[in-house]
């Protein structure tokens, strides 16, 4: 176990495609994928709700597996952003399917979480961090209304859990325009601090 000296900064001779953090990221995507996929073919809610669930335990998981053994790589984070994405499409894509009056709270909730909270959680790779959890060091703000913990939580679960309780499109279609409107917030913060260009290495001479 670490011994909680762990530093937040990426070391290029930790990265690696292959800890138990993207093993157990990479199982629980498959499953997940799965069970949605299952729920779709049997008209079942439940399949697509227990795939839900297989996702979000296995995202909390891998999460804590890298902490704990001190494995997170910038590669880890990545792969975990990408897995993310495609559960989430595959369980809502899903619910829409199933649920023809969910289509536009989902559509706009998808646009929020693939393109636009995608390009926010990437932007850590633009400074020498291990993932977007600890994106404090750079920008305090934009941390807090992204990556803390009360943050994901809405932003991967409020959604979802209202629209599946209530069944009231209406209610999901403000929850996803309000995200869009933080992220978008939030995009501008980012582009107003500045990606930072690395600078270019001179070439050998031959």
């Amino acid at each position: 176990m670490p011994d909680g000296t762990r530093s937040t900064h990426a070391d290029a001779a930790d990265e690696r495609l292959w800890t138990g953090a993207t093993i157990i990221t990479f199982v629980r995507t498959v499953a997940a994928l799965a069970l949605c996929l299952v729920g779709v073919w049997q008209e079942e809610l439940v399949w697509l709700v227990v795939g839900l669930g297989v996702y979000w335990a296995g995202d909390s998981l891998d999460g804590a597996w890298a902490r704990w053994f001190d494995c997170e790589t910038r590669i880890g984070a990545v792969v975990d952003m990408l897995c993310d994405r495609l559960n989430c499409a595959a369980f809502y894509l899903g619910f829409a399917a199933l649920q023809p009056e969910m289509l536009l709270p989902v559509a706009v909730y998808l646009f929020e979480f693939l393109v636009v909270d995608f390009f926010l959680s990437l932007a850590f790779l633009a400074w020498p961090i291990r993932s977007p959890n600890y994106f404090y060091e750079v920008d305090r703000r934009i941390y807090t209304w992204n990556w803390s913990k009360p943050a994901k939580a809405v932003n991967s679960s409020l959604f979802a859990v209202l629209l599946l309780v209530t069944g009231w499109w209406w209610l999901g279609l403000v929850i996803a325009i309000a995200l869009l409107g933080l992220k978008c917030v939030s995009l501008r913060w980012l582009l107003q601090l500045g990606l930072p260009v690395p600078q270019r290495q001179p070439q050998a001479t031959r």
